[in-house]
């Protein structure tokens, strides 16, 4: 038994700093890894995916070029190989940097393999004991995989980017992020794709006019879509995936080359021998925790995906700054004090942040809103990104912004100018009355919010 004051395990986006964290205030501290350093994000998910998301758009633009007066004699053809090994080094210049990081801090010690708990304060890993008063669990999570496509080599968002050639066809099964986001990536590689997807519409979380939106924006790339797709279940016939899609009328079955599986994700929590604790799972399998992240055990946190508090990567780095500035730096943090924001990497990408239009009407909120499409914006015009759209709402009495979808070109990226106001808990009026610079994106938001209008 070697005793620790603080015992780490995973490293993903909140595991690293938490060490890193407890190292600077003198606690000895146990890291522990199972896989490659640095979690879902540097490894199978942020790095790998933006940066073949990437080589997708150049590819795209190179096509486009003749709309520019840009001509370019030839094929333009893309070597997965080369697009592979691109991604395959930053990706390893990152999980390297995370281990190099954690191997070379004072005050840590890293141990490489599975942890499985024993009790509630002792972990196993390679049959070695360690014990800490304080424990951190940040397992992430992993794609979901249901029996109804047994016997096929279905890919996930992870084993999907080992490969060095273009799917002949890509079938889809999930539109919603990961879905879209690869569905997208490979049209532009140059295969056939065709998202299949149980709801009416995509990703169903978001207001029906982006849900439309971004199925425009993929159409004009020739994507095909089966929504309402009932019957869902897979099968290799004759060397062809087949995926059913309809039990009683039209064309009740897909086939294509590949399977991409995105359907979901599930904590990492099956094997970490939790029925040895106290430590309350709920029936999906993440770990329950508190408003600054404590699990109902005393000394143990849960971090990251594990705990279904977020399942990003800027909000599994917060939890780890919730916790570090509860724990150490006496300044209190909850979770319930951040505000949802995230993006949806389809080119032109989405930035969401806050509520939805749907979230607004259900909450009775007096509320104002504003949209504009992105064919009004100049600098979108000159760049040929003129898809999409942006819309903000207001709370009609406090003048406080509800929330916004930005559909267009940097919609990523601009709308932080919106969700630095809301964490401001200023009135809408500071931005619509800012000049912002011309030519912008941008530079619509202030625009748009003379022009607000009841919500009815």
């Amino acid at each position: 038994m070697e005793k620790f004051d603080a015992i780490i395990i995973g490293t993903g986006q909140a595991g690293p700093s938490m060490a890193a964290k407890c190292a600077s205030e003198g606690l000895k501290t146990a890291v522990i890894e199972k896989g490659k350093f640095g979690g879902t994000c540097v490894n199978n998910g942020c790095t790998p995916t933006k940066t073949m998301v990437a080589s997708a758009r150049a590819a795209h633009v190179a096509r486009r070029g003749a709309e520019f007066g840009v001509i370019i004699n030839g094929d333009i053809s893309v070597d997965m190989k080369l697009v592979k090994a691109r991604k395959d080094a930053i990706v390893s210049k990152s999980n390297k940097g995370v281990e190099n990081w954690m191997k070379s801090t004072k005050n840590i010690t890293v141990f490489e393999g599975h942890a499985r708990f024993e009790n509630n304060n002792t972990i196993n890993v390679n049959g070695k004991l360690l014990t800490a008063d304080k424990i951190f669990i940040n397992v992430g999570g992993k794609a979901r995989i249901p029996k109804d496509y047994e016997g096929i080599d279905v890919l996930t968002n992870a084993n999907i980017m080992d490969l060095d050639y273009v799917p002949e066809h890509l079938i889809v099964v999930g539109g919603s992020y990961i879905g879209l986001e690869f569905g997208q990536m490979f049209r532009r590689f140059g295969s056939k794709v065709t998202i299949i997807e149980r709801g009416d519409r995509l990703v169903k979380r978001e207001d029906s006019d982006v849900s439309e939106g971004i199925k425009d924006i993929l159409e004009q790339e020739d994507i095909q879509f089966r929504l309402g797709a009932t019957c869902l279940k897979g099968k290799m016939e004759n060397g062809k995936v087949v995926v059913d899609v309809d039990c009683d009328k039209g064309d009740r079955r897909v086939e294509g080359s590949h399977l991409l599986l995105a359907i979901g994700r599930v904590p990492n929590t099956g094997d970490l021998g939790l029925e040895n604790t106290d430590i309350k799972v709920n029936d999906r399998g993440f770990i329950e925790v508190n408003d600054e992240l404590k699990t109902n055990v005393e000394g143990i946190w849960a971090l990251g995906d594990c705990n279904g508090q977020g399942a990003f990567t800027h909000t599994a780095y917060n939890d780890f700054e919730i916790v570090a500035a509860n724990l150490f730096d006496n300044d209190p943090r909850r979770v319930s004090d951040r505000i949802p924001c995230y993006g949806l990497y389809i080119d032109p990408a989405l930035g969401r942040i806050g509520m939805t239009e749907e979230q607004v009407r259900a909450s009775g909120k007096k509320a104002l809103i504003t949209t504009r499409t992105m064919q009004r914006i100049s600098r979108a015009r000159e760049k040929g990104e003129a898809n999409g759209f942006m819309k903000i709402l207001v709370d009609a009495e406090t003048k406080r912004i509800l929330g916004a979808s930005i559909l267009g070109i940097e919609g990523d990226e601009i709308i932080h100018s919106l969700l630095d106001i809301m964490y401001a808990d200023m009135p809408y009026t500071v931005i619509s009355r800012a000049v912002h610079i011309h030519p912008t994106v941008s530079e619509l938001i202030p625009t748009a919010l003379h022009d607000l209008k009841p919500l009815e």
